[in-house]
């Protein structure tokens, strides 16, 4: 049996259980050649996870060798990070789960990558959002930092050893890496995080209104999972106009499903809002991440000192500069696309 078929075998299981699920007129193969297309034409769509191209360039300007190592086929990862900037030639070992043995969570993969790179899989520092990539990752030998995918399943990650929210909370200098330099007064430059949808009630506190809203489903889709912690930017209300903004941003997994909480704090002189009035919120900076508390409501809490380096922060040219976005322009409203909405 050629080596190409003894791979696509070994892909056929989850292929196998949705057509067997779902009782389709096909085989495991001829459902993934089917939808295969549909992936790649969205491939240009995805975008990195908040923080991975910080770190993946710090490492790469500091001389850090770096190895990209995925089940999927070497050919389909190629033609992904086609569409990440830089990322061909800041990986030293890319591998592909069609270049080794067995894929995860048999270690077979990072094996080979650290033996690319020249190490050994003990002097490497694995990142993985898969609980079968942290089984592979800790069978190998290698530490493992795991920020992970599926936010209410946290023991499958228990072995890990270090778990964070997001990559925005990893500090490399706790691994023996070179730390980060680009914090600007307490908080750090992010690329812009969007929301949009509608205020349900507005209710002053001290210095800022808390909001609750009403965050627009498609909105909601599009932030990723791993976006944790306590964000600072700018919203734009429909009839009020632009405010400075500061919000913590989690999960509440008290019911034991996971529901996106998203608690928004405006800052200056805002009237009573109006409810269902419209709002865009545009994230540009992270301040902190959010506490491993029992209670949500406390761990979800914006501390007075948030508070206070959001409203410095912004006045910076780094974080200012985006309150000139279009993304916060009146224009940018739509009636017919705030309909769409889920309740936080």
């Amino acid at each position: 049996m050629g080596w190409n078929r003894i791979q696509r075998r070994r892909r056929r299981g989850w292929r196998t259980a949705i057509v067997e699920d779902y009782e389709l007129p096909m085989d495991a193969d001829e459902f993934g050649d089917a939808i295969m297309p549909l992936y790649q034409e969205r491939w240009h769509q995805a975008k990195a996870l908040p923080g991975v191209n910080r770190l993946i360039r710090h490492l790469h300007d500091h001389g850090v060798p770096l190895a990209l190592a995925s089940n999927s086929i070497r050919k389909h990862i190629e033609m992904k990070i086609s569409h990440q900037q830089g990322w061909k030639d800041m990986f030293s070992v890319i591998l592909g789960g069609d270049e080794v043995n067995q894929g995860k969570p048999s270690p077979d993969i990072f094996l080979e990558a650290a033996k690319r790179l020249g190490l050994d899989a003990s002097n490497c520092l694995v990142i993985e959002d898969s609980p079968v990539g942290v089984r592979a990752a800790k069978a190998s030998g290698a530490n493992v930092v795991a920020v992970p995918s599926l936010q209410n399943q946290d023991d499958h990650y228990l072995i890990a050893n270090c778990v964070l929210h997001s990559l925005l909370e990893f500090k490399p200098d706790l691994w023996g890496l070179p730390a980060f330099s680009d914090w600007v007064q307490n908080a750090l430059p992010i690329d812009p995080l969007c929301i949009r949808g509608l205020i349900d009630e507005g209710i002053a506190q001290g210095a800022c209104t808390a909001l609750s809203i009403v965050a627009e489903e498609s909105s909601l889709a599009s932030l990723p999972d791993q976006v944790s912690g306590v964000f600072l930017g700018w919203a734009r209300l429909q009839i009020q106009g632009i405010f400075k903004v500061a919000a913590t941003i989690g999960w509440d997994l008290s019911s034991g499903t996971s529901k996106r909480e998203i608690k928004p704090c405006l800052f200056g002189d805002i009237n009573n809002c109006e409810p269902m009035e419209q709002f865009q919120m545009m994230f540009v900076g992270y301040i902190r991440e959010l506490p491993s508390e029992a209670d949500t409501s406390e761990a979800l809490a914006l501390h007075e000192e948030d508070e206070k380096i959001a409203q410095a922060a912004l006045d910076l040219p780094v974080f200012s500069r985006h309150r000139d976005s279009p993304l916060l322009s009146e224009v940018a409203f739509d009636d017919e696309a705030c309909c769409n909405a889920q309740a936080n």
